[in-house]
Parts: C-alpha cells; structure tokens; sequence
C-alpha cells in the first residue's frame, strides 16, 4: 500500500534547474550547466559537483537568491498532484541535493510541509561558496531510509520521483521508482517512466498503483467490502438462520402451549355475568342473538387460525430458501478465496522473474553502454550547435570516434542476454495469470455478493412473514375467549329455558325408539363435546346438539 511519495526538487517539482538560474546572478551559469549535466548524468559524483558549483558562487546576494527562488515556476500538473495525494491520505515529501532557500518557496506554494536540502553558507548576506547538509555527502536513499523509520512505514510502502543519478539509489529501493523527463541511465533502473513536462501523468501512475492494489487484492478494499460489506452480510444472514431456526421453535412450543391452553380453557369457561330477559319470549330472543353472535366469532376465529397456518408456512420455506443461499454464497466465497491464493503465487513468480532481469541488464554490459552512446550524443551536439575553432572540432570528431570504437568493442554477454529474454517470457506468462485468475475471482465474488443480498431480502421476508403469523394467532385467540364468553352466556340462557319446559309423560308403547334416539343424540353431544374440548371445530348445529342436553 503506498503511504508516502517522495519527489526531487529541480526539473521535477520546479521547471528548472535552481542552481543553474541562481548562477546566472554570477554570470557563471554556462560552467554551472556543464557541472550539472555532468553529475546528473553520473560522470561525477554528487559531492564533488555541489561543492565545485557552490564554490562558483561565493560573493552572491542571498537576498538576490531569494528573488530567484521565488520567481521559479513549478512544474505543470505540481498543485494538482500534490493536491490529489493529500486527498488520498497519501504523504508528501522533498529529497534534494537543491537548497532549502528554494524548497522553502516551493513549501509555501504547495503544502509540502517535510523536505530534505542542502543549505548555502552565509556570512554578511553573501555566499562564503561552501555548502552543508544532510545530502552533500549522503544519498537520498540515506535520508529516505532515516524518515521512514521515523514515520514507521517500510520502504515497499514509497514511491520516488525523480530524473537524476544522484535519484537512482532511492529509485531503486522504493517500492515504486518513476523516471520522469529522466536520463537514460535511471529510466533504466526505473519501475515506471514518464516523458513530458506534466506531473499528472506522475500522478496517473501512481493512482493506477493504488487502484491496481484496491483490484489485485480481492481480499483488499473489494474484500475489505466484501469481507467487510460481505462478511457483515454473511453474519447477519448466518444470524438470520439462526433466528428463523429459533423463531420456528419458539412458535412452535408456543403454538403447543397455546393449544394446551386452549384445552384447559374449554375444561372450564369462564364466569357469565349475562342479564336475563323479564319475560321467557325475551330469553329466546337472547338465545337467537347469542347463537348468531357465536357463529360469527367461530367463523372469525378460524379464518384468523387460517393466516396463521398459511404465514408460518411461507416462513418456514422462505427460511429454508435461507439456509440454501446462505449455502451458495459461502461456496463462491471459498471459490473466490483459493483463486487469490492462485493470484499470490503468480504475482510472486511474475516478480522474481522481472528482478532477475534486472540484475542480468546491468551485469551485461548494458550500463557501460548506455554511458558511452550518451557521451557520443553529448559530442555529438556540440559540433552541430556551437561554433568551433577547427582544432577544437577535429578533437571532438577524434573524441567521438574513439568512443564508437569502444562501443563496437563492448559486446553483451549472449548467455546472460538468453537468459534474459527466457526470463522475460516468464514473466508476461505469470502476468497473463495474474489477469486471468484475477478476472475469475472477482467472478466469484461477484456471485458471492449477489447471493448474500438475497439471504438479506429473503431473511426480511421471513420476518415479515413471521409478524403476520404472530399477529393471526393472537388474533385468534382474542376470537376464542370471545367464543368462550359467548358460550357462557348462550349455557346461562339454556339453564333458564330448560327450568321452564314442561315435563312430558313417558309413552311406554313408543318409548323405546325415543328413548334410543334421544340416548343416541346425547351420545353424539357429548362426542361433540370432547372433540371441542380437544380444541376441534364446532359447528352452529352441533351447538344446539349441546344446548338440547345442556352438555358443558
């Protein structure tokens, strides 16, 4: 993950080369320049160079500097690459071998509160030409590896900018080097290499790098969604199932404990406090309404008892529709997992193979190559652009040939070269696997995604589903105490009607088929009765079956 970025100044940050404008104050800035073009192509070492160009500079103004630095523009695409850095949380850091009086303008102008310069000595306002600082005689890399110790992050976790030789040791080591508008001698060692004046296209690259982390790891941001977005998902569908599971149980030992209520209760209804009608023609007419009243509320009751039954059964399948998505989703998330794993090793060969040939590029002869045909270009535009006296200019044309001679003579190792390009073929067929295997685990992750959305939709139906077989069988148990009253009083109303019938002789001749079928219908009631007792429907028919023998 990339935590920091580290940019040199000149020719990076700042269009320009700063020592180069601030010798123009001296009217040395041709032999600044050549000093400069020199170090940066790696001819001379650093030190020696600084040293020789500040040296060039004694008697200068600092405040004359000062004006300089202020004046210098920064390189197009700096504001906005900063900008979008901070926004991401990313930090920002200057390693230079420039100046602080410069890198403090350019602080002021961007926000980049930590850089790294070298400093003039001043002594009455004037350069004395000597310079200090941490980059004099150290490497960048040096001061690199001091602040991220400090910050604590790791060296993989940088990337480092830059376009000189006095860059490379700090380009080779970060995570991520980019040359940019660089010599050739770092695009070489480069990671990443950009042309142009414009550090947006830096900070296209570095922006890929972090979106390429985001994708390569599945496991990462998407996971971290997945994981995190997925996993919270998993969890609360995992959860769900376990709720439905003890949601059925608990409504089932509710329903069995209902049920055994229930059959207590018709053991014994409740207490009437009904007022009888004055006259027996009124107690009749009670009796009508009750019986009318009763067969509503059974009528109400079992349609309520009805939704309950159909409610507990769409929950019951809803949860098992669950269960088999939470299933499914679980399958392509292990998928998923052991493509990544796949993804890793790839990565990991593809990576190996591209630091070997690194390694082989400059063991073979390469580098000393590529000094000599930029020495032969250097040569080579001093003839074309500068006005030279004929034996300045057959020196140079010597110069120039003895140097193609040495070129000719330098001959790459072809085993290393073999090795090389084996090297290479390796490499772009584990990053073909990377893409690939890369491809098919966001696959499976997608699926797995869309599988957990389900459980969720699915579980929020169930829920749904189980409030309304709740709210039916409460329902239905208001309706059966309402019965149970209403039969209370319909037994009160029987009472009084049954004390008032007049007694009937027996008929000993046509007795015997009455007595039977009177027995017979009382058998029936009190049947009736038991079958209601055990919680069993009954009919408006039935319950004048039991009024006629005053059963229950």
């Amino acid at each position: 993950m990339i935590k920091l970025v580290v940019f040199d100044l000149d020719n990076v940050i700042i269009d320009g080369e700063a020592i180069d404008e601030i010798g123009k104050l001296a009217n040395v800035e041709e032999d600044i320049a050549e000093i400069t073009e020199k170090a940066m192509q790696g001819e001379i070492d650093f030190e020696t160079s600084i040293k020789d160009r500040v040296q060039l500079l004694e008697g200068t103004s600092i405040e004359d500097i000062e004006k300089v630095a202020d004046d210098l523009p920064l390189m197009n695409g700096a504001c906005k690459t900063i900008e979008c850095l901070k926004e991401k949380d990313v930090d920002v850091a200057i390693i230079s071998g420039s100046f602080d009086v410069v890198a403090e303008k350019v602080s002021d102008k961007l926000g980049v509160e930590t850089f790294y310069t070298n400093s003039f000595t001043v002594e009455d306002g004037k350069l004395t030409g000597e310079v200090t600082g941490p980059l004099v005689s150290g490497s960048k890399l040096d001061v690199l590896k001091d602040h991220v110790e400090e910050a604590g992050i790791t060296l993989d976790e940088v990337v480092a900018v830059g376009d000189g030789a006095n860059d490379i040791s700090m380009i080779e080591s970060a995570g991520c080097g980019i040359a940019f508008n660089a010599k050739d001698s770092v695009k070489e060692i480069a990671d990443v290499v950009v042309d142009g004046k414009d550090l947006c296209k830096v900070l296209d690259e570095i922006l890929n790098q972090l979106t390429t982390e985001e994708d390569e790891a599945v496991d990462d941001e998407e996971t971290e969604e997945a994981v995190e977005a997925s996993e919270e998902v998993e969890e609360a569908a995992e959860d769900a199932v376990e709720e439905a599971e003890e949601t059925t149980e608990e409504t089932e030992e509710a329903s069995e404990e209902a049920a055994e209520d229930k059959k207590e209760d018709k053991k014994e209804l409740p207490k009437s406090e009904f007022v009888l009608a004055d006259t027996m023609e009124g107690v009749r007419k009670q009796k009508d309404e009750k019986e009318a009243e009763i067969s509503k509320v059974a009528d109400e009751r079992e349609e309520f008892n009805k939704i309950a039954k159909e409610q507990r059964k769409i929950r019951d399948e809803l949860n098992a529709s669950l269960k088999e998505n939470l299933n499914k989703a679980i399958e392509f998330r292990n998928q998923r997992n052991e493509i990544n794993k796949e993804v890793e090793t790839a990565k990991k060969a593809r990576n190996e193979a591209n630091n070997k040939i690194k390694t082989l590029e400059w063991s073979s002869g390469k580098r000393d190559k590529i000094k000599i045909e930029n020495e032969i270009k250097k040569i080579d535009k001093i003839i074309e652009t500068r006005v030279l006296d004929i034996k300045k200019e057959n020196q140079l044309v010597k110069n120039a040939n003895d140097l193609r001679k040495q070129l000719m003579e330098i001959h790459e190792d072809e085993s290393v070269k073999t090795e090389a390009q084996e090297l290479k073929k390796i490499s772009e067929e584990e990053h073909e696997k990377v893409i690939e295997l890369s491809e098919k685990a966001q696959e499976a992750h997608e699926e797995m995604l869309t599988y957990f959305r389900k459980t969720d939709d699915i579980r929020t139906a169930a829920d749904e589903a189980h409030k309304k077989f709740i709210e039916a069988r409460k329902n239905a148990s208001a309706k059966h105490e309402e019965f149970k009253a209403i039969l209370s009083d319909i037994h009160v109303i029987n009472k009084k009607l049954g004390s008032n019938k007049p007694k009937k002789r027996r008929n000993d001749n046509k007795g015997g088929s009455g007595a039977n079928k009177n027995r017979e219908e009382r058998e029936r009631a009190e049947e009736i009765f038991a079958k209601f007792k055990q919680g069993g429907k009954v009919s408006t028919e039935e319950i004048l079956l039991l009024q006629k023998y005053n059963i229950g």
